[in-house]
């Protein structure tokens, strides 16, 4: 290596881009979407095995809730599921840790250019919900709740009368 320090700076410099760019690259897989199970679990066809991918970050409503409006968002939030990601290929991209207790992969789900964790939670379909170690997106995910909630948009419409989910 040589001996100019600006020139072994650049080097380094050179390792960690190609590092993280490796590291980036391998966080994201392909799968093919099966079977959506309500608003944020799916099943997907990944490295030959079907699995149920449960989205990082957000919450939707559940159809056992005995709160009337909350089936109602549950069916909303299963049904726009459905509408963008049903049969399509999506994008998996996993955090620190790649599974629940459940068996479930954790990730972030995208389709195109469009993260749907977000797009849910922004159409007021879901709310954020941090789920430690698993944080890259909270952020964002945070803004586009506020977002919703700044809109009045369905989960923050008055029906729940300003509460979460849980």
């Amino acid at each position: 290596m040589s001996r100019d320090p600006r020139i072994r700076r650049l080097a380094v410099v050179g390792l960690l881009v190609a590092a993280c760019a490796v590291t980036d690259q391998a966080a994201r897989h392909e799968a093919r979407v099966t079977r959506v199970y309500d608003g944020d679990t799916i099943e997907v066809e990944f490295e030959g095995q079907r699995e149920r991918v449960r989205y990082i970050g957000i919450d939707t409503p559940e159809f056992d809730d005995d709160r009337p409006a909350v089936r109602e968002l549950a069916r909303m939030a299963s049904d726009a599921n459905r509408a963008l990601v049903n049969g399509r290929t999506v994008r998996l991209e996993f955090d620190r840790e790649r599974r629940d207790r459940y068996g479930r992969l954790l990730a972030y789900v995208s389709v195109g250019d469009t993260l749907v964790n977000e797009w849910l939670v922004r159409g007021g379909f879901a709310e954020s919900r941090d789920y430690p170690p698993n944080l890259r997106h909270q952020r964002r995910l945070d803004a586009a709740e506020r977002e919703a909630r700044g809109a009045s948009l369905l989960m923050w419409d008055g029906r729940l009368a300003g509460r979460r989910l849980r």
